[in-house]
């Protein structure tokens, strides 16, 4: 595989001049939104185009609030997705050239035309110190057109090195379940940062491969994933596997290592003296690398070994989560169960004393009733007795009084005297004068 080499911009001025023309270009420009952190010093320049290098901040990137409620906004099931769209997206990060090798006196002018001609451009950076260029294509075909029509042409005496810029805002997502999707993956890590591309990796009969690239649109986007993901469990599905995030390094299989590339030293040469061939056998060459060979497989017999131990290991963890798992649902139903029975004595001791409370209410009420029958019994007979000494009474009195003032032979008739109203002293009552 080709090793590229692309030069980088420092954020520090004065490491600048020891710096030479060949690194890499995730050191040299590690922001994926084009950004130099030193602007336009140095010779770093930009222009403008779809969202330009020097926009402003990411609207995903306002605080862990907003992130939880975002998760919490997706947290629900999962059965019906939208498809992904299919047209490709203008300007993504995939069309994102290196332009390498140039001179001191080149202009954005001139890059600009030297590669409008392939299609649109966007968010060119140029730092005239390093002599090295970043610059967006629109579409993906018109950025392979201009690296295979513009590498290693010749611009002011110097063959230009057009190459694909690495993918700093990307990821590889591993541990994922077979029921995770193209489209799960996306709206999974959408909440991270905008996604340009979201694919599960699948093998020739297409299943899924437990592993995904996603692409998103902003490098702080990729490194608040990887940060988030590495330091909690950031589950997909209702699968207890978190998933496991890692930087994806990014290899060219396009170009390779083309022979154009390698310089020509004495290494070169001694090398290339001789060509492809069978070592024969019983000779040096046979037996050394003969046991290149025994190393190798070696070497691939322990990682086999080591894969299926490995599995062995994931068996017995997911066995074992299984296991937890039914273990806390039980504890769960067990301690709903217990405060279910704890909430219905409650109930039942509040009916009894409802109960209670009700029955001594009804006895005092009863007890109450019949104390004010007993006293109203006990107020008609003193009534009574009340009644009956008043007119035995009044029968000795008018007795009395007839004994005193009536006639001889005259036989005293009180009922009589009583209906006719004669003889009394109070003029026909039978109530005694007093």
């Amino acid at each position: 595989m080709a090793e590229i080499e692309i030069p980088k911009v420092m954020q520090e001025p004065q490491n600048t001049s020891t710096e030479n023309s060949n690194e890499n270009p995730r050191e040299r420009n590690p922001s994926g939104d084009n950004r130099s952190p030193r602007g336009r010093r140095g010779g770093a320049h930009f222009s403008g185009g779809r969202g330009g290098g020097m926009s402003g901040g990411n609207r995903y990137s306002d605080g862990p609030d907003r992130l939880i409620e975002r998760i919490m906004s997706i947290s629900g099931p999962t059965h019906d997705l939208p498809p992904q769209e299919t047209t490709e997206k203008k300007f993504s990060g995939r069309n994102r050239l290196y332009i390498g090798n140039l001179t001191n006196d080149v202009t954005e002018e001139e890059i600009q035309q030297m590669f409008q001609q392939y299609g649109e451009t966007s968010e060119l950076f140029l730092n005239k110190e390093k002599n090295f260029s970043f610059v967006k294509m629109d579409y993906r075909v018109n950025a392979e057109k201009a690296k295979h029509e513009l590498d290693r042409k010749m611009v002011k005496g110097r063959a230009l090195k057009v190459r694909f810029a690495p993918l700093d805002s990307t990821i590889k997502v591993k541990n994922l379940t077979p029921w995770i999707s193209n489209e799960l993956l996306e709206k999974a890590f959408s909440v991270f940062g905008e996604v340009e591309r979201a694919i599960v990796i699948v093998d020739k009969k297409g299943k899924s491969s437990g592993e995904g690239i996603i692409e998103f649109c902003k490098k702080n986007s990729a490194q608040l994933a990887l940060r988030k993901c590495t330091e909690g469990c950031y589950r997909l599905t209702a699968s207890p596997l978190p998933v496991i995030v890692e930087l994806f390094e990014q290899q060219d299989d396009i170009d390779g290592y083309p022979d154009k590339t390698l310089p020509r030293t004495t290494e070169f040469f001694k090398a290339r003296e001789i060509g492809p061939r069978f070592a024969e056998v019983g000779s040096f060459e046979y037996e050394y690398g003969t046991r290149w060979k025994q190393l190798y497989e070696l070497r691939k017999q322990k990682i086999e070994a080591i894969e299926r131990e490995m599995a062995i290991e994931e068996e017995k963890l997911e066995a074992q989560m299984e296991f937890e798992r039914c273990e806390f649902e039980t504890k769960r139903l067990r301690e709903e169960l217990r405060m279910r029975e704890a909430d219905r004595e409650r109930q039942k001791r509040e009916w009894e004393m409802k109960e209670r409370q009700a029955e001594e209410h009804r006895t005092r009420d009863e007890e109450l009733r019949r104390r004010q029958q007993e006293e109203m019994a006990m107020a008609i007979r003193r009534q009574e007795e009340e009644l009956h000494r008043r007119q035995q009474e009044n029968n000795l009195f008018l007795q009395g009084q007839a004994m005193r003032g009536g006639g001889v032979g005259k036989s005293y008739d009180p009922i009589s005297n009583d209906r006719d109203g004669f003889g009394q002293p109070d003029g026909g009552s039978n109530m005694p004068v007093r």
